[in-house]
């Protein structure tokens, strides 16, 4: 299991995301981020669960918007090789549809930024912080889409175009306290610091969080006995093949079964509902028909959707209204 919410750092990638719902921090952090004023922000979490190939990790995207209407795109990004460049066209295609309407003329497309703060250096330069803009290579001429993409590493060793500041909230990403919050008598960051500690404090996001760990590690299981299982009927068949004609393929099979079950045990579906119901108690009492309901499904993909539901909402009837 992962670690106790309360000691979380805002490099967490969960605490991160709940954090920037929070629109002042979200305003605060990208204000220190892009070294300029920015107007009141509006600002949610899409997507909000992806788990990985190895389902070792998970992958949070923050959206605002300044009342300019200009876009941005945060995400904390821990894990190095994520294919970083491609995600941003990516990303930078979702911003682009959701905010010029049916029958808008080009021209309305308001500046977008895609930012990723990183725990590592993307691009192996040393520098805090790449800039990308669309330009022409033969002549250095930018094109002018009112596009950034943004990489920022927060253990980057150059300090060209970085400010006091942003290296303060980057000391405070990685070890989020009120010693390190305090260390500059910083407005800005002591005030995310603060609405952090009030966030750390919501046993809802924490029941959110400790769902999210198990989830990750049933999963992880579910796919070890996959695994398992598929190498231990070669493994059966390898072994019984020279000695056809006795006893030895019983034999191999018998342990390579128990060897199978032994290397992962799924808690696949009845443990996500057991979380699902588990999150709805916080929530009031649960009844026992709805209680029903969830332990009967079986489909991985329909109880993964219900638990996201059941991390965002606010009542069990707003639960049972959406599943």
């Amino acid at each position: 299991m992962g670690e106790c919410f309360q000691t979380l750092n805002l490099t967490n990638a969960y605490l991160f995301a709940a954090a920037l719902q929070d629109e002042e921090i979200c305003r605060n952090v990208l204000e220190i981020a892009l070294n300029r004023k920015i107007t009141a922000v509006r600002s949610h979490a899409e997507h909000t669960l992806f788990l990985d190939s190895d389902f070792k990790s998970v992958r949070f995207d923050v959206y605002a918007l300044d009342a300019e209407a200009v876009s941005y795109d945060v995400e904390m990004q821990n894990d190095f090789g994520r294919d970083l460049p491609r995600r941003c066209r990516y990303y930078q295609a979702e911003l682009d549809v959701s905010s010029l309407k049916p029958g808008e003329d080009y021209k309305e497309l308001k500046p977008s930024y895609i930012i990723f703060i990183c725990a590592f250096d993307p691009f192996g330069k040393g520098r805090y912080q790449y800039v990308f803009e669309e330009y022409c290579k033969e002549a250095g001429l930018a094109l002018g889409d009112g596009t950034q993409k943004i990489f920022f590493n927060t253990n980057g060793t150059d300090s060209e175009n970085i400010t006091p500041q942003l290296l303060h909230l980057f000391e405070y990403l990685k070890q989020s306290t009120e010693e390190v919050a305090n260390m500059h008598n910083d407005e800005k960051i002591q005030l995310i610091h603060r609405r952090v500690e009030y966030l750390k404090r919501d046993r809802k996001l924490e029941a959110g969080y400790m769902t999210m760990e198990e989830y990750i590690h049933s999963e992880a299981e579910r796919r070890a006995k996959e695994m398992a299982e598929m190498l231990a009927k070669p493994m059966a068949e390898s072994m019984a093949k020279p000695m056809a004609e006795t006893l030895a393929k019983p034999l191999a099979e018998s342990m390579a079964k128990p060897m199978a079950e032994s290397l992962a045990e799924s808690l696949a579906a009845s443990k996500i509902a057991q979380n699902i119901v588990a999150l709805l108690a916080e929530l009031g009492s649960v009844p026992e028909e709805l209680s029903e309901c969830i332990a009967a499904e079986k489909r991985e993909d329909t109880l993964a959707a219900w638990l996201k539901i059941a991390a965002r909402a606010d009542s069990i009837e707003e639960f049972q209204s959406k599943m």
